[in-house]
């Protein structure tokens, strides 16, 4: 089951319980994926996070004397993948720690180094295991500096870090053998919260990848691509480019159910236009930020809206902007909405949240004093039609 090729072998860890990593919404767990090639040598590709390097070290005793690996690969020095390394290279006794220079440099900055035996390897250093040999393409900003790729011309397979991967905890390893269409929803959600800041980074690295001839991709997260590398390779060209779908987002935070109210007639404008468009409407407090962040990367319009608080917009709102401003997505058109009391501030916090980001503002915020009027609700209505006669402009409809 864990297999990839003929001695090659998935020994990472499956973590079921993890539900929030730094944030991001992990509701199906995690996997921490790293890989074992028996040769005439033998390499460690990754680790996992520290607290499973004893499961890691097992998996890997259960194949081979752990005194018999000569080489322990690291991809990317982030903490889930890296931080078994100490454990790791104490128990590997004989191991040499296969990185580019910028990982190094930043492995001695979370560990004490000094006791590793380390060979810094380039695109230009490949390294022979016997029969089978391992290549290394660096990937700068996918999603850190020092990340880099490995890949076997023999299997043809891409060891590709944190690009194509899924957190999800199953009991298989390979995406035929789990729901395609949510294996592909999760893969959607990884992109768009971890990597999508790097989308022009990340073309660049498809276009290197293209010229590799790849019969699996084994990534650092989740499912192994096996059967599917056609979708998967063409979704995350599409994410990368961040082409638009016909699709509207009302995002808001309500205090007394006003701006609520007029979020939902912003909705059932958006839904009087056409069947086709696809509108979303979220409560800020009533989701999660890795759900918002997997609708917005396709979507070409966003209506926000918040009520005021002490002069602000609503302290999750403010949340959510801040997430959202992060992750650095293609320009929005956009409509900012909500109610206020004696003095205005939620909307209008909002409204200069648009021009941080350079989002394009399709008319004037739409403001309720207290509860929203007839008047105000028919503007509610009207705006939302304006979003989704955008949106099936942004799609080519």
């Amino acid at each position: 089951m864990n297999q990839l090729a003929e001695n090659i072998d998935w020994v990472g860890y499956v973590d079921w319980n993890v539900r929030d990593f730094h944030s991001y919404d992990t509701a199906r767990g995690a996997t921490y994926n790293a890989y074992l090639i028996r040769d005439e040598k033998t390499a460690l590709i990754d680790t996992v996070k520290a607290p499973f390097a004893g499961n890691l070290l097992r998996n890997v005793a259960e194949r081979l004397d752990l005194d018999k690996v000569d080489y322990v690969v690291c991809n990317h020095s982030e903490l889930d993948h890296s931080g078994a390394l100490p454990e790791v290279m104490a128990a590997l006794k004989n191991a040499t720690l296969l990185c580019n220079a910028k990982c190094a440099d930043t492995l001695r900055q979370h560990f004490d180094t000094s006791s590793w035996r380390i060979q810094i390897v380039t695109p230009d250093t490949p390294v022979s295991l016997g029969h089978r040999s391992l290549a290394f393409v660096n990937i700068p900003m996918v999603h850190w500096p020092e990340s880099m790729v490995s890949y076997m011309p023999e299997e043809k397979i891409l060891f590709s870090n944190d690009a194509f991967g899924q957190h999800l905890a199953t009991r298989v390893r390979f995406d035929d053998q789990w729901d395609l269409s949510l294996l592909l929803q999760e893969a959607k959600s990884y992109y768009a919260n971890i990597v999508v800041p790097y989308s022009r980074q990340v073309l660049k690295t498809l276009d290197a990848a293209s010229q590799l001839d790849i019969r699996m991709i084994a990534p650092s997260h989740g499912l192994i691509w096996r059967k599917n590398l056609g979708e998967i390779i063409a979704k995350y060209s599409e994410w990368a480019s961040q082409t638009y779908k016909e699709k509207v987002l009302i995002l808001y935070d309500s205090m007394w159910q006003s701006t609520e109210r007029m979020a939902e007639e912003m909705l059932r404008g958006a839904m009087s236009v056409s069947d086709t468009t696809d509108v979303q409407l979220m409560h800020v407090r009533k989701t999660t930020l890795t759900r918002i962040a997997t609708e917005l990367l396709d979507t070409p319009v966003v209506a926000i809206g918040s009520a005021t608080l002490n002069a602000e917009m609503m302290p999750q709102m403010a949340a959510v902007l801040t997430y959202i401003k992060g992750l650095k997505f293609r320009a929005k058109d956009a409509v900012a909405f909500g109610s206020a009391g004696w003095g205005p501030g939620g909307t209008e916090a909002v409204a200069q949240w648009f021009d941080a980001v350079k989002y394009h503002v399709l008319a004037e915020p739409v403001k309720a004093k207290f509860r929203p009027t007839p008047e105000v609700l028919n503007l509610c209505h009207q705006t939302g039609a304006l979003l989704a006669e955008r949106a099936r402009l942004a799609a080519g409809k």
